[in-house]
């Protein structure tokens, strides 16, 4: 139970984080990542079937936020969202190696489809500071590298 939680409180603190020190981009992608996750209570099939087949309402909300990160990206002035873009592709790429491979381990296919999600909040949150740093120096001051 403790993963569970720990992820629930790091995306509330990295969330809340983008939403008050953070610009559109920052917003955007957190509101992303919250609304991913609460959608994904409501479809994840019961622990004891989880991950044994292809789940096609999971798969369809890794297809919605990859579209959403790589609209982003695409519109962003800032680099990272292509990363996001990039990780939340190889999340999604998870769904496709068990499609590939249907003898697939569900706990390999529960990680691979997992685990992307920690570095995603995580180069949210490097965005959100870095931004904001940026934003607080004074003018004609150079930029924090």
């Amino acid at each position: 139970m403790l993963p569970r939680y720990l992820f629930w409180a790091i995306l509330i603190a990295i969330c809340g984080y983008a939403f008050l020190r953070g610009r559109g981009d920052e917003r955007f992608a957190a509101g992303v990542c919250l609304a991913a996750s609460i959608a994904t209570k409501f479809v994840i099939p019961p622990v004891g079937e989880r991950y044994k087949s292809i789940d096609d309402g999971l798969v369809m909300i890794d297809l919605m936020v990859l579209a959403a990160f790589v609209a982003l990206a695409l519109r962003s002035k800032r680099f990272w969202p292509l990363w996001i873009a990039g990780l939340q592709l190889t999340n999604s790429m998870a769904h496709m190696m068990k499609a590939v491979d249907l003898d697939l381990v569900p706990r390999a296919y529960a990680a691979a489809a997992v685990f992307w999600s920690y570095p995603i909040l995580l180069i949210i949150f490097i965005g959100t500071w870095r931004g904001s740093r940026y934003r607080s120096q004074p003018e004609g001051e150079p930029s924090p590298a």
